[in-house]
């Protein structure tokens, strides 16, 4: 049996990597850290995360194999009372740190959850390594670590430059959490994960993370593009990258220490992209690339209005997604492809469902009511 403490499971990437763990590996417990009150509302939680990837039924029963940890990254120690700290580091064997704030405009919101929300789990990680050992501290971080790049295919081990400037706070953050994971854990075995753009699911059109769902389908639906259409997109399928985490952290030596998971050489340019998107309603995109001054202006007037309407959420968005939609860069993923004996499925092959879908719910996922709990057989309770 192998106990894994987790962080961020019940989020967007966290539930794709959950539901991986639960649905495929039958000896994983899971130690779930949560910021919730109780245990039901912690419940709950889990539930919206993992509706995506199976009903109540099932849920219910993966759920025997699920205890949670009620916490928070931004508390010291937290959050834990001392009998939960102790009993944490007497039976966890790996943590997988997904926790973290994408809020790319809030330095605030970085520094609190990404920074000392990471070195907290650090430090935990330092008293179970200290103790009974730890077999394997896995970070999801992300490309955004690179900083700014330009018409580049960027491999794992040439990422990280400390005097290349960053995007924005996320990055930023991102990329000292992966400096403080390694000087202060030199002697546990660790794995870092870095996604792309995580977009949609390749199996459906039904998602739940609509931020870059929007922008994209925002900007196929301008009568003009203003964006080059041989330009590269790295876009990679939330599916894929859930199955990478759970597989590459459960693998008891894998065969690198960081992966892209990305599109890699791979990634489609704007121009296909755009016309599979289009192509969902049977219009064709006109691209206009000498617009791009001017949109960008218009973006970053509307996105820093600090009145709160449909408009200024779009320009919100587009003002910090653009840098990553614009700079031709990708992230070679060879590695993960080699080790997984699989590749990312092509953007094109499902984003007309995912715009179909978006659009349908209005950039709102219908969450389901909590399932009421299985009815218990005589066979179930004689056992």
């Amino acid at each position: 049996m192998s106990v894994v403490f987790v962080t961020g499971g019940t989020g967007f990437l966290g539930g794709y990597t959950v539901a991986e763990l639960l649905n495929n590996d039958p000896d994983v417990q899971l130690r779930l850290m949560t910021r919730a009150k109780t245990r039901e509302q912690a419940v709950e939680k889990l539930w919206r995360g993992l509706q995506l990837h199976m009903d109540g039924e099932a849920f219910y029963r993966h759920l025997e194999r699920v205890e949670f940890v009620l916490g928070d990254l931004h508390a010291d120690g937290l959050g834990f009372a001392p009998d939960v700290r102790k009993k944490l580091v007497g039976e966890v064997d790996s943590i997988l740190h997904i926790a973290a704030s994408l809020n790319r405009k809030s330095a605030k919101a970085c520094l609190n959850s990404n920074l000392r929300g990471t070195l907290s789990v650090i430090q935990l990680a330092r008293e179970i390594q200290d103790g009974r050992g730890l077999r394997r501290f896995s970070h999801v971080s992300t490309v955004a670590v690179c900083g700014h790049r330009d018409k580049e295919v960027v491999l794992e081990d040439e990422s990280i430059d400390f005097n290349r400037s960053d995007y924005d706070p996320y990055g930023r953050t991102k990329k000292f959490c992966e400096h403080m994971v390694r000087e202060l854990l030199p002697d546990v075995q660790k794995t870092f994960f870095r996604p792309s753009i995580v977009m949609g699911d390749s199996r459906f059109g039904e998602t739940t993370q609509f931020d870059m769902v929007r922008a994209f389908c925002v900007i196929a639906d301008l009568p003009l593009i203003p964006l080059r259409d041989d330009d590269r997109l790295d876009i990679v399928n939330a599916d894929w990258v859930g199955h990478a985490i759970a597989t590459l952290h459960m693998k008891p030596t894998p065969d690198h220490m960081i992966y892209h998971l990305a599109s890699g050489t791979s990634s489609l340019t704007t121009g296909v992209i755009a016309r599979a998107m289009a192509g969902a309603l049977g219009r064709k995109p006109r691209f206009a690339p000498w617009l791009m001054p001017s949109f960008e202006s218009l973006v970053n007037t509307v996105g820093s209005s600090r009145r709160k309407n449909p408009v200024t959420l779009i320009g919100s968005l587009l003002k910090v997604f653009l840098p990553y939609i614009t700079y031709d860069t990708v992230f070679d993923n060879s590695r993960a492809v080699t080790e997984l004996g699989r590749a990312p499925v092509p953007f094109d092959q499902y984003c007309g469902e995912l715009y179909r879908f978006a659009k349908k719910v209005g950039y709102e996922f219908p969450y389901a009511p909590m399932p009421k709990r299985p009815a218990t057989t005589d066979t179930e309770a004689a056992a």
